[in-house]
């Protein structure tokens, strides 16, 4: 018994090493001049449900489907990838809006977010820079709480 678990501790310690790198904490960017977005407010642009804030018309955009955009979907969402895709297939179906625009990198959503009035979109903290304006944030539940 004493042999067996010391062959799985070093199998358990990658495991918990590679799910703490997964599941880094991301944010919500937005073009400047946005103002701050509580979570909620995030979870209905992406879902269409809100198509403005204040005055500002939103234009909400995703990352391409990849580790970033399913921890965005889990995270603000509760939802994943499939989810998320036949909700916006069925909603376009029926004339509820279109899914938002999908991007390659989270280096195309920062420049499109910057350009773009109204734009928002998530990243890894990691890629903030001192010019991206986080708008919101919501940690992962398996990650480090603030």
């Amino acid at each position: 018994m004493a042999m067996m678990k010391i062959k799985l501790l070093p199998a358990l310690v990658f495991v918990l090493a590679m799910s703490d790198a997964l599941a880094g904490d991301m944010v919500v960017i937005g073009h400047p001049g946005m103002g701050k977005l509580d979570v909620v407010t995030v979870q209905k642009i992406f879902t269409g449900k809100l198509i403005k804030v204040g005055d500002i018309d939103v234009k909400p955009v995703n990352v391409k489907p990849c580790s970033l955009r399913d921890r965005f979907l889990q995270t603000f969402l509760n939802q994943n990838d499939e989810k998320y895709t036949a909700y916006w297939t069925i909603r376009h179906f029926i004339g509820k809006g279109a899914p938002p625009l999908e991007l390659p990198s989270s280096a195309e959503v920062i420049k499109f977010v910057q350009s773009t009035p109204g734009a928002i979109g998530y990243i890894d903290e990691d890629d903030v820079e001192p010019q991206v304006s986080v708008i919101s944030r919501k940690y992962d539940q398996s990650s480090r709480e603030p």
